[in-house]
């Protein structure tokens, strides 16, 4: 028996086996202790994202409440019951703060939530007596920005949706925004300087000397057609005969004053003539407007549609007033087209299905010396190009438009906002919620 062991004492070739079994305990170890190391790596990253997502909660829950915290911990803890990955019914949270930290700066309606909880390891489960504990916080805030936009380019695709271009000057107390989430959604080239107090994109904005504003905010969120519900219905098309006749100035009749609405094919005002439109909408089925003379709005909107409103596919015309063209507009202050001067139905082609910006712009508006709009100029699905060729001003206007080309030559264009006399609604920066901590 003793030759026997001796033998097997002996053997070299069993030395593997011995270092091998004397490695399994640590070998096992090491990779227990990896499981439950990704798993609890795992357990904290999704109470982390339930902290975040119930810390924004909160804050949306106080600034709808004018900073009141009544109800702000109901509104984590449903926000919890819907976006906590972990079983909490079988491993409870061993702790849920909601505290309350003081603005600070430009952070508003803070929120702080603390989670912890204890989850058992399958591995360290053997060794420890009491299961670790899994803590996370996250602290989040109202991040105030400027807020009131007189320009809008309601672009949503990849395509830059606000363009300057040429010499022109233009001024502004408010700011510009474009839901294009194109990498440069807002973009400056020649010479043109644009003077804004915000600058403000849903994609990204290259800084140029082209913009002198205040504060860039570029990926912020995109906003909505303020307009999206106004649209013409039969009350508005009442004046339409089968075929409405077409309103031209020319020689024989300068200086032609309509009152009170009128349904029209089209409207040409030719050169050094004079068109006053007062007291009531201007609705055109199917045509355009042409303005090479002045134009006067005078408690007006001109409604660019067609009659036919049950159809999506109709024909829609375009507003172009060319290099002499002069535009004098006020808006109707009160009823359904309060605070609208120039309207165009959202049925209308657009004429770039591509998206991009155009110089051969349908619809134009020139910033001439005598020009003033107070008003809404609203083109949802057509570009705008606003030709600063002059010293002219827009008191109280809205651009909205799909996509916007500043341009022009000389010349400084005034544009301030002070809309509330004008029956037009401020369109503000939407309320931002931003993780701080």
């Amino acid at each position: 028996m003793r030759n026997i062991f001796r033998e097997i004492w002996e053997d070299k070739r069993g030395n593997s086996l011995i270092l091998a079994a004397a490695a399994l305990p640590l070998l096992l170890g090491s990779a227990g202790l990896a499981t439950d190391t990704i798993q609890w790596a795992l357990w904290k990253r999704q109470l982390q994202r339930a902290a975040d997502s119930a810390a924004i909660a909160g804050v949306y829950d106080r600034s709808a409440n004018d900073g009141a915290t009544a109800n702000t911990e109901a509104a984590v803890d449903h926000d919890l019951t819907l976006n906590n990955p972990l079983d909490t019914t079988k491993f409870p949270l061993t702790q849920k703060t909601v505290t309350f930290p003081s603005n600070s700066g430009n952070q508003q309606n803070q929120v702080r939530v603390v989670l912890a909880v204890q989850r058992p390891l399958s591995f360290s489960s053997m060794f420890m007596t009491n299961p670790p504990v899994i803590q996370t916080s996250a602290q989040a805030a109202a991040v105030s920005t400027e807020g009131e936009f007189c320009v809008l380019s309601l672009q949503k695709n990849g395509k830059t949706g606000i363009q300057a271009t040429g010499s022109a000057s233009i001024t502004m107390d408010c700011g510009m925004m474009t839901n294009s989430i194109s990498t440069n959604a807002a973009a400056g080239q020649g010479s043109a300087v644009i003077t804004a107090t915000t600058l403000a994109a849903a994609g990204g904005i290259q800084q140029s000397s082209q913009w002198q504003v205040t504060s860039y905010q570029p990926y912020s969120p995109a906003l909505e057609d303020p307009y999206a519900s106004l649209t013409p219905d039969t009350d508005d098309t009442a004046t339409c005969p089968n075929n409405p006749p077409s309103l031209t100035v020319n020689n024989g009749n300068s200086g032609l004053v309509v009152n009170g609405g009128a349904c029209y094919s089209s409207i040409s005002v030719n050169s050094n003539r004079v068109l006053t439109l007062q007291n009531g909408v201007y609705f055109i089925h199917g045509g355009g407007v042409n303005v090479q003379g002045t134009l006067n709005l005078i408690n007006a909107t001109i409604v660019l549609s067609n009659k036919d409103l049950s159809s999506s596919s109709v024909t829609v015309g375009s507003f172009d007033a060319n290099s002499n063209g002069q535009i004098n507009a006020t808006a109707p202050t009160t009823g359904k087209w309060a605070g609208i001067a120039i309207y165009q139905d959202r049925r209308a082609t657009d004429n770039a299905p591509t998206g991009n910006i155009t110089a051969s712009s349908p619809n134009r508006i020139n910033g001439n010396s005598t020009n003033k709009i107070r008003g809404v100029v609203y083109f949802p699905n057509q570009q705008l190009t606003y030709n600063g060729n002059g010293t002219g001003t827009a008191t109280c206007t809205q651009f909205v438009a799909k996509r916007i080309y500043w341009s022009g030559s000389s010349g400084i264009n005034n544009f301030t906002k002070n809309c509330n006399m004008h029956g037009m609604s401020p369109i503000t920066a939407p309320l931002k919620v931003r993780l701080v901590a």
